[in-house]
């Protein structure tokens, strides 16, 4: 990549454009969907909470009154709600031209989404898989689409467990295990997706990326607050604020120069904070065989499938 230093400014003009960011009302998220609107682009906040989504949008709508930004209701945790996101965005809008799963949440202790499903797996991978699966049609017919998911440095520590993908009643369960496990389905997934759109010649580039250590509420869980209250003074200085976390996902959905499968993430020390460069993930996570396991288990688990 020729850019050094590669900031929001460097996106190109966006107008036309349509863009979905999933959690888009708060940390990368909020920071993504004022990126892109700045740059012209029709963006869709996608969020569980309605009011939350439209004081985000009021926010930004502030400081750049001419943004168009749609808030609409989108719980991941909840398959229903997708199905229901999806048929409303696809009678809506007649283009998708990047989608950005950014939502997460990390560390939470062990619980089930609505459907069933461990907490992290169910929101992180889960549902954007079912998600992206039920607009592959629009992402289809939109010339040079993408796809970004956004993984994590965690995905390093993450192992796949096909004989308990779920941690099924607990089981083996941890949240850190839980998490890394989540955030390597995320690189798992980009890399299949991306095999998928060349193997049956799809205008479509699936990448990734991750945000380093960065300034947002999916620390929350992290420690016990009282802990984080004490530390914060020293783990402010470990991190960046969440519209610098935000920028490798913004590169790898616009910059024009980007190629599918690729990952981006902070070009300083180990990867906690800096600029977006293309990054290497773990090699478990380039395992072509566990990314076809993980496909066709989340095929089975969502009942969506990729046509």
């Amino acid at each position: 990549m020729s850019i050094q230093n590669w900031t929001a400014a460097d996106m190109p003009d966006l107008t036309g454009k349509t863009v979905i960011v999933t959690g888009g009302n708060s940390g990368l998220g909020y920071n993504a969907v004022k990126a892109f609107a700045e740059k012209g682009a029709r963006v869709i906040l996608a969020c569980r909470s309605i009011s939350r989504g439209e004081l985000a949008k009021k926010q930004i709508f502030d400081q750049h009154p001419k943004s168009n930004i749609t808030v609409m209701e989108l719980d991941l945790e909840n398959l229903k709600s997708i199905h229901s996101f999806a048929d409303t965005f696809k009678k809506t809008f007649a283009q998708l031209d990047i989608l950005v799963n950014n939502a997460g949440i990390m560390m939470v202790p062990y619980g089930l989404t609505k459907d069933g499903f461990e907490k992290q797996m169910g929101t992180n991978h889960l549902g954007h898989f079912a998600l992206t699966g039920l607009l592959l049609d629009l992402l289809k017919s939109t010339p040079h689409s993408r796809v970004v998911n956004v993984s994590s440095m965690a995905h390093k520590q993450g192992v796949m467990d096909y004989n308990n993908l779920l941690f099924d009643g607990g089981k083996d369960y941890s949240p850190i295990k839980a998490y890394g496990r989540s955030k390597l389905a995320n690189l798992l997934f980009t890399y299949e997706l991306q095999r998928f759109f060349e193997a049956n010649k799809i205008d479509c580039m699936a990448l990734a990326a991750h945000p380093g250590v960065s300034d947002t509420n999916l620390f929350d869980h992290a420690a016990p607050k009282w802990v984080m209250k004490t530390l914060r003074p020293l783990f402010m200085l470990m991190i960046q604020p969440a519209a610098m976390g935000a920028l490798p996902e913004l590169r790898a959905a616009t910059d024009p120069k980007a190629k599918g499968g690729e990952y981006y993430g902070p070009d300083g020390k180990r990867e906690m904070k800096g600029f977006p460069i293309i990054v290497q993930p773990n090699q478990s996570a380039l395992d072509v065989e566990s990314a076809q396991k993980l496909w066709e288990a989340s095929e089975v688990l969502t009942s969506v499938k990729f046509a």
